[in-house]
């Protein structure tokens, strides 16, 4: 069984974000309004297995980069006159 839901007092920019949005997905406004519900609402499981390989991966990408100290004051004083 559908519920039904008014809404009001939509601002026109975001009625407008809507509007290209179901455009560009070839969906009605309405249908587009749902699924921007059902993404937003969706219970979304993050495997901590998944985490750890991005972390992984980003500390091999970055390993031949040092921060010093040094290398952060001077960073904090460039362009500061």
């Amino acid at each position: 069984m559908s519920t039904s839901i008014t809404v009001k007092n939509i601002p026109q920019d975001l009625y407008d974000k809507i509007k290209r949005r179901a455009d560009r997905n070839h969906r009605s406004i309405n249908w587009e309004i749902i699924a921007i519900f059902e993404d937003v609402l969706s219970v979304r499981r993050i495997d901590p297995e998944d985490i750890l390989v991005s972390a992984r991966t980003l500390k091999e990408k970055t390993r031949r980069f040092t921060l010093t100290q040094d290398f952060i004051d001077r960073a904090k004083g460039e362009g500061r006159s």
